[in-house]
């Protein structure tokens, strides 16, 4: 793209403040900034205006979980079954890394966290140990696919490769990078991060498989024969990853996407819950939940909407592949964005200044046609680690890693 190409097209969007440093920029400066602007989809402003859009009727209905009584009546058979699958190679694991440390107080990304006590005991390295679990009953690697970003890129693929993968075959480890998108202000306005770049942000989880396309390991995957990924979040320290029984439940079930499940602490915690929605699995939000919903009882008198998500699911490769081109909605995030001022100035906010665009999981799972809801135990599958005290923090974390017996 040239000058007046990007002029052209800034002007259509109303983004012409994009290039005022233009002339102050080395000429590899404005190369970077002319590829960013070819590059970078501003259409995603228009869903601000959707945002406050009403939305339309949904008819939703409860969906029926996996216990844990009833995994236990069979787990030897469902693990098996993924058992077999995984030491024929059909199973891998991506691993959404794309996010920075910023609520822990750090600037890298949020995987290199350290949450040890005793000892160096970072994030990566514990979902490495996770994975290895699986590894050493299945006598076989699982190849990870580690969603990174743009903003952290760089410094990931370097700490794994200074940290020697944490002992696992990198060979098995295979990095790409999300897509982007832009940030804008409450006008529309699509900030500048520098003089020469604009102001983006990984564009979300739902997009995962478009991105490993983009990276050409849709190509690898189809090449090794792996039919399953485990698509799971960075932060969860204590979840079990490629689940031997997660994986045999999910196929023996006859499903095309299984989602790991706890039940809640609490009718009114802050989690999404499975449900159905127009006879398509899906995800309320908690905010979502009417107290009609909420009090709604099955038929053995429990709270039909009683299974929250941990963001740990299956997906068949081929039925996510079909659904792949089809467009998701995309959910507008008010944020606190660092940005430039008029005067060049370079503006950290302490509260949201604008909005980001993602698309989601959960959107996607709502394009499937059966999901399997698998319950796990929640003081053994779920530390989150989303801030540095409280709830679901590096403390509570802590605290479960060892009451489950590890040492930090």
């Amino acid at each position: 793209m040239n000058l007046e190409q990007a002029k052209k097209k800034l002007a259509d969007y109303n983004q012409k403040h994009l290039l005022q440093y233009y002339e102050e920029l080395s000429e590899t400066e404005k190369q970077a900034l002319l590829t960013q602007i070819e590059e970078t989809d501003f259409s995603v402003l228009s869903y601000i205006h959707k945002k406050t859009e009403e939305k339309k009727e949904v008819r939703i209905a409860p969906i029926k979980a996996l216990t844990l009584t009833e995994i236990q009546s069979k787990k030897g058979e469902l693990k098996d079954i993924g058992t077999d699958a995984i030491r024929k190679g059909k199973l891998g694991a991506v691993l959404l890394a794309g996010g920075m440390g910023t609520r822990l107080g750090s600037d890298a990304p949020k995987g290199m966290y350290d949450i040890g006590i005793t000892k160096p005991v970072y994030i990566f390295e514990r979902l490495i140990e996770n994975l290895f679990d699986v590894v050493h009953e299945a006598d076989t690697f699982i190849h990870l696919f580690v969603m990174t970003s743009e903003k952290n890129h760089e410094a990931t693929t370097s700490f794994f490769a200074e940290k020697n993968y944490f002992g696992y075959d990198k060979n098995y480890i295979h990095f790409f990078k999300q897509a982007m998108a832009p940030a804008s202000d409450y006008k529309e306005q699509i900030f500048l991060e520098e003089k020469g770049k604009l102001a983006t942000s990984p564009n979300g989880n739902g997009g995962f498989l478009t991105s490993m396309k983009k990276a050409g390991l849709l190509d690898f995957i189809h090449e090794k024969g792996i039919e399953w990924l485990n698509v799971f979040a960075v932060d969860n320290v204590l979840q079990r990853i490629a689940d031997p029984v997660f994986l045999g439940a999910t196929i023996d079930a006859g499903c095309n996407v299984g989602a790991k499940v706890v039940r809640k602490n609490d009718p009114d915690e802050k989690v999404g819950v499975m449900c159905l929605k127009d006879d398509h699995p899906s995800i309320i939000e908690y905010y979502e939940l009417t107290k009609e919903l909420r009090d709604t009882l099955d038929e053995n008198g429990e709270r039909a909407y009683n299974f929250g998500v941990i963001l740990n699911y299956l997906f068949e490769v081929k039925s996510t592949e079909n659904i792949m081109d089809k467009e998701l909605p995309v959910h507008v995030v008010e944020k606190k964005i660092p940005y430039l001022d008029d005067n060049g100035n370079f503006i950290k906010p302490e509260e949201p200044n604008g909005y980001k665009f993602e698309e989601l999981i959960l959107d996607l799972i709502e394009l499937m046609d059966k999901c399997l809801p698998f319950e796990v135990e929640r003081e053994k599958e779920f530390a989150p680690i989303k801030n540095k005290t409280g709830i679901d923090s590096v403390e509570s974390a802590r605290a479960l890693l060892e009451k489950n017996g590890y040492t930090l």
